[in-house]
């Protein structure tokens, strides 16, 4: 579903877009007029103009949402804006009880039928699974989970590391982390881990706070476990747990031994015997590649590189620079990681990073570009729930993209583009297991709920034995007891997403393959696919670019014997 991409609305400007929240009583007075709209409606029609007044309510709200907690995290220090994220944490239970209501109201009547004509069938199935996920008496169990993510989220934005003479944050460590100098790397990746030991207590309180709130939500709403509460708060309409297990023991299968090898032959081309954690991160022995250019001139250098795959990109991104509508730049008190969240009321996307002056920043700037790209095809679709789809087949656009500006790439590092390209493809290889040990460990995790912190960690270390069977932490103690996984954001916050990311990345690389015999057949049907957006659950998504499913057990071989044919023709160079 295309638009109109020459301008954005005049009224756009990132720096100062805001709605103002909403007043709980008014918005009940509305809900009760939706619903007593609904019911008095005659026809189809009637219905149907109920239903676009309560779609362009929602979008307000989840605008409102979206740019209270992009202000947060922005600046987790200041009290208005942590007023602001206090109060979304708290109304979000209050206005999904109203919404859910609603939805009830639609289903149940003989005007669903008319409704489903109109909009599908599937929206309605999405509906379904969403209210098989709340009732008002988890509402306090809600605001509690949401304060305790908030918590997590600003006591690492609030790290301060003293290194080298220099006070930083955890984005400011990553690059001494990536040193060429083995020493400095053993030092920066000590010294980063020693916040987590410092705050060792802190961080298994909130996250056994989480684990006990979520497990206790899923017994009140009837369910055996957090895992099938979870599974249906992502909407995972066409696969569970079973299918995630048999995709885990694949990746075992089929990939651990490929990435074990990219380990050992890294090592190797460093000159080191025993590689240890800390050398994971060093590709090259004169270091990783960084872009040529940096801060403002890295961002320009992103028109030409979008433009390149695809004119409507390159002129969104360009729209999106000039409307400021991206924030890069790292900073005191600003949250970790990168993400690109969206305002449907305005029908744009947003992208938040921390620049550290690695290749990082180029790897977040793409991957969030290519949400926003699908985020935008879809934003002014006549159905909320269809703007975007459901996670892991949202990840597909931005690691495909990642991919398709292969070509593009020395645009970003110059000579050093092929390098970065061994080194991408590499890293993507190492993630799948990582990405697998994430997942097996939640399973574990909200199978035992009771466990205490001491056999959660105990819990990692199993993964890891199974996926991650190279690591050494040597006398880093924090680690070797089983603490890397603290450092996940998505642990705390959003539980079970992480595997979306390797299922998403099976499709990437098919893409990626695809692209090196044909480019132009490779972007089209990326553009194809997020043009597409929520329309349909994940599997038939990915099918119908042509894609193989990655619960199919000949997937992940397939790109695996790519890849390996990939590095093994540019091991010389490198």
């Amino acid at each position: 579903m295309s638009q109109d991409r020459s301008a954005l609305p005049p009224e756009v400007d990132g720096s100062s877009l805001w709605v103002p929240a909403p007043d709980l009583d008014e918005l009940r007075s509305e809900y009760d007029d939706l619903r007593a709209g609904w019911q008095a409606a005659r026809d189809a029609q009637a219905r149907y103009d109920v239903f676009r007044r309560w779609d362009v309510l929602r979008r307000r709200l989840a605008t409102w949402q979206a740019l209270a907690r992009l202000r947060f995290d922005q600046q987790t220090t200041d009290p208005q804006r942590k007023a602001a994220r206090h109060l979304v944490d708290e109304m979000s239970p209050k206005l999904m009880a109203l919404d859910d209501a609603m939805k009830r109201l639609v289903l149940d009547s003989p005007g669903r039928a008319d409704l489903e004509a109109r909009i599908g069938r599937h929206v309605t199935a999405l509906w379904e699974c969403e209210l098989s996920t709340f009732s008002p008496e988890i509402e306090e169990d809600l605001t509690r989970e949401a304060r305790l993510e908030a918590e997590y989220t600003a006591l690492l934005a609030g790290a301060r590391l003293a290194f080298e003479g220099e006070t930083l944050n955890l984005a400011g460590i990553e690059p001494y982390t990536q040193s060429p100098d083995r020493d400095t790397r053993y030092r920066a990746l000590q010294t980063k881990w020693a916040f987590f030991a410092a705050h060792g207590e802190e961080l298994d309180r909130i996250f056994d706070d989480l684990v006990r709130v979520r497990h206790a939500m899923a017994r009140r709403l009837g369910f055996s476990s957090f895992t099938e509460l979870a599974y249906r708060r992502l909407n995972r309409l066409d696969y569970g747990p079973a299918a995630v297990e048999g995709y885990r023991q694949s990746i075992a299968r089929d990939v651990v031994p490929l990435a074990a090898d990219v380990v050992a032959r890294r090592a190797k081309r460093l000159g080191i015997r025993t590689p240890m954690y800390w050398d994971e991160s060093l590709s090259y022995p004169g270091g990783n590649p960084v872009p040529s250019s940096r801060g403002p001139a890295l961002v320009e250098a992103g028109r030409g590189v979008f433009t390149a795959i695809h004119e409507d990109i390159g002129r969104l991104y360009g729209c999106m620079v000039d409307r400021r509508l991206l924030d890069l730049a790292s900073r005191d008190g600003k949250a970790l990681g990168g993400y690109c969240t969206s305002f449907p009321a305005y029908g744009v996307p947003f992208i938040f990073a921390n620049f550290n002056c690695t290749h990082d920043d180029v790897h977040v700037l793409v991957h969030e570009m290519g949400h926003a790209f699908a985020d935008y095809e879809n934003a002014h679709r006549p159905v909320y729930d269809e703007i975007t789809p459901t996670l892991e087949a949202a990840e597909v656009h931005s690691m495909s993209l990642e991919y398709l500006a292969w070509p593009q790439y020395e645009l970003f590092f110059g000579a050093d583009a092929a390098r970065y390209r061994r080194q991408h493809l590499e890293d993507a290889i190492l993630f799948l297991p990582y990405g697998a040990a994430v997942d097996h460990f939640q399973h574990l995790v909200y199978a035992h709920p009771d466990a205490g912190p001491a056999q959660r960690h105990e819990m990692w270390r199993q993964v890891e034995r199974t996926y991650l069977h190279w690591r050494r932490y040597g006398d880093c103690a924090y680690l070797a007891r089983g603490g890397l996984w603290q450092a996940k954001m998505h642990v705390y916050q959003v539980p079970f997403y992480y595997i979306d990311y390797t299922l998403a990345l099976t499709c990437a690389l098919q893409l990626w393959s695809v692209s090196l015999r044909d480019y132009r057949e490779a972007v089209g049907r990326y553009v194809g696919l997020c043009r597409r957006g929520g329309e349909a659950p994940f599997t038939d998504l990915v099918r119908s670019a042509g894609l193989t499913s990655p619960f199919e057990e000949h997937a992940l071989r397939a790109v695996g014997a790519q890849a390996k044919t990939v590095l093994a023709a540019t091991e010389t160079a490198a």
